[in-house]
């Protein structure tokens, strides 16, 4: 980078940039670049300002400001350079676009850093429920020109590099990863002695090519229990170029968490077992993310993963066992940095991952993640958000206090444990509607638009098949079925409704409401069950009780938002969540679906070193109840069982949907609820 000429004074040119506002004198024939940095504007570039990478774009605006008091015009810029028309031909230079580091001043100017030059850019993503937030990944490429070696500079390759980054870029007392300086001769070699280095956190050059390279990429993984999704981004941009899902094979050793403990309790090399296995997983699912984007593991660089205690454990290769039993305890509650080698994992040798803090014994990485991506902590609203899944992680509060508890709810949510369930797959039902007159039901299956009493529903049908039931479907099938009275609030399939309907049937000792017979068609046969009803019962109990535990804790009666995460719960009709009790009460306008947040929070940890500093201080902050241990859960559980609650009121709710009468009472009669207090109570010491 040019050093600017000396000043000479009051007629040096005026430049302000937009948007920042920053604005400054600076010598006659300083590079724009250099006048930025001089005021502290953040421009992007690899390059070091030698006209290659053009991540240094900015634009003139040209005209008369009056409100900055200047007039900007084009001939106060340097002609278009030798550089720029190279690029210009080679890569493409918009009309107007200026490289920054060759453009000079030679008078006043206005100069718009487009987002793409800022380097820390903000993302807006579109394609995923992502907040605002700006790009400072953990990695950034470098390009640097070394000093060849001579027999009066008897230094070695290395020190070269290293002299010049610090003379280029300014870094000083950095760290090198054994196969860089393997690589760094062939490297300079192949590249005339200019290269391109990745630097890790400003210290670790963990990466060396042979001239410019200017693209890095990096993966956020959301490691669940039942499935473990993925994001590929560009870390110069945030663009998501792939996102992809894989189930996790650990189901095999147990479908809920305790089994996969009490496996590695019983099987010597349990955990290594398990561990394997989740390890060969994600290197699957890299090897799709990559397929899709179409670039290479190699260029792979850098990784945030989030994952509930157990399953961060396993993939850290920590034994899991500790957290089978009171306290709960945790190996670490810290955020990890490793080495993606160092879990097997298949991308560059340099690359590292991140791994974002848990909290306690059973709320993980995982619910970081949501709260880093909900930002629950940051509103004056009272919010819960629910992660829904095998296991349930829920956070409740405001800026002024924050709780976070886990919830065992099983699989059944996940189509587990359900007679016709399956997973979210073409050909699963998704959505149910009863007739509360006929009481004949209609439904959609994944992978078609088309209802099943719509005309051509037999043709769309054929081509997806009706094989099982999902989570989603599971629920609202069974709320609607309470909506209409086949199911009443204890959560009973009234078989005296077998005189009125078809569809309710005799079933053993019980009774069963067949959603589907697709015998004649050769398909599954899908009825709801006893078992069904009562293993949905026990896993919205357990959700419900631990949202009421918390709220207990907080001393509020009544929610402002809920957000439903996960991903089930993102498919979950809020309506139909509510009508089953899943949730509490609540404005249905203010519940919503977030998505996978857990791993939009592994997203934006992957894209913002800001947004890791944000959730690690979170984190010490938020108040952990452990319902394994609570004395009240077992009473929340009990009342919750009933729909959508034997006592608790749902007043936002009966406005909205006409709920059948309770037991000895109507439907609209609840215990008074108490006006939510105008604050959050405060932490006490017995509270600690």
């Amino acid at each position: 980078m040019n050093a600017p000429p000396p000043s000479t004074g009051a007629a040096d040119p005026l430049v302000i940039f937009t948007p920042s506002g920053r604005r400054g004198r600076s010598p006659a024939g300083t590079t724009i670049l250099d006048a930025a940095r001089a005021l502290g504007v953040d421009i992007d570039s690899v390059c070091g300002g030698r006209g290659i990478c053009g991540r240094c774009q900015v634009q003139q605006s040209v005209g008369s400001f009056a409100k900055h008091g200047i007039d900007s015009r084009s001939e106060h810029l340097s002609e278009l350079s030798p550089v720029e028309v190279e690029y210009r031909d080679a890569r493409g230079l918009e009309p107007g676009r200026r490289l920054s580091c060759v453009a000079r001043l030679h008078g006043d100017a206005v100069i718009d850093v487009p987002p793409e030059s800022q380097v820390y850019r903000q993302v807006v993503r579109k394609g995923l429920d992502i907040r605002d937030f700006h790009i400072d990944p953990g990695v950034r490429l470098h390009y640097v020109q070394v000093a060849p070696p001579g027999l009066a500079s008897p230094s070695g390759d290395l020190a070269h590099l290293v002299e010049a980054l610090e003379a280029e870029w300014g870094l000083t007392d950095l760290e090198t990863d054994l196969h860089v300086i393997r690589a760094l001769q062939p490297a300079l070699e192949a590249g005339g002695r200019a290269v391109t280095v990745a630097v890790h956190d400003g210290r670790i050059i963990s990466a060396v090519w042979p001239g410019l390279h200017d693209r890095a990429y990096g993966v956020a993984i959301d490691v669940g229990s039942t499935t473990i999704a993925g994001h590929l981004a560009d870390l110069a941009d945030g663009a998501v170029l792939a996102s992809n899902g894989v189930m996790n094979p650990q189901i095999r050793f147990g479908e809920d968490l305790m089994s996969r403990v009490s496996y590695a309790m019983m099987h010597p090399d349990g955990a290594a077992e398990m561990t394997a296995a989740v390890r060969t997983a994600i290197n699957g699912l890299l090897a799709g993310l990559v397929g899709k984007a179409g670039i290479k593991r190699h260029d792979i660089l850098e990784l945030a993963v989030v994952g509930n205690p157990i399953m961060h454990h396993l993939l850290l290769g920590i034994d899991p066992v500790p957290l089978g039993s009171a306290p709960f305890a945790l190996a670490t509650d810290r955020s990890v940095r490793v080495r993606a080698v160092e879990l097997e994992l298949k991308t560059h040798p340099g690359a590292r991952v991140y791994v974002l803090p848990c909290i306690a014994g059973h709320v993980g990485a995982d619910t970081a993640g949501v709260i880093l991506a909900e930002t629950p902590h940051v509103s004056e609203t009272v919010s819960l958000v629910v992660d829904v899944g095998t296991n349930a992680e829920i956070v409740l509060g405001n800026r002024d206090r924050l709780l976070a508890a886990s919830s065992p709810t099983g699989p059944a949510f996940e189509g587990a444990q359900i007679s016709g369930g399956q997973r979210a797959a073409p050909g699963a039902i998704e959505r149910v509607r009863v007739d509360r007159q006929t009481l004949e039901p209609r439904f959609k299956v994944i992978g078609s638009e088309i209802w099943s009493d719509d005309p051509g529903s037999a043709e769309a049908h054929r081509e997806t098949g009706v094989t099982g039931i999902c989570g989603s479907g599971i629920v609202e099938v069974i709320a609607e079925l309470f909506l209409a009275g086949v199911i009443t609030p204890d959560g009973i399939v009234d078989g005296s409704l077998a005189s009125r309907t078809r569809r309710v049937i005799a079933d053993g000792r019980t009774f069963s409401y067949l959603l589907h017979d697709g015998s004649a068609a050769g398909r599954p046969r899908i009825a709801v069950t006893q078992n069904d009803v009562r293993a949905i019962q026990l896993a919205k109990a357990a959700l419900y009780a631990g949202a009421r535990l918390l709220m207990d804790r907080l001393g509020v009666e009544t929610i402002d938002r809920i957000r439903l995460c996960g991903a089930f719960g993102s498919q979950i009709d809020p309506l139909h969540a509510m009508v089953l009790g899943l949730i509490p009460d609540c404005d249905p306008s203010h519940v919503r679906s977030a998505g996978n947040a857990a791993g939009t929070g592994a997203l934006i940890a992957l894209l913002s070193r800001a947004a890791r500093r944000e959730i690690e201080g979170i984190v010490r902050t938020v108040e952990k109840i452990e319902t394994a241990v609570e004395p009240r859960f077992q009473e929340h559980f009990v009342e919750a069982m009933a729909f959508p609650h034997r006592t608790a009121g749902y007043p936002h709710l009966s406005r909205v949907a006409d709920l059948p009468a309770r037991p000895g009472g109507t439907a609209a009669e609840a215990r008074p609820a108490r006006r939510r207090r105008s604050s959050v109570v405060p932490l006490q010491a017995s509270d600690a």
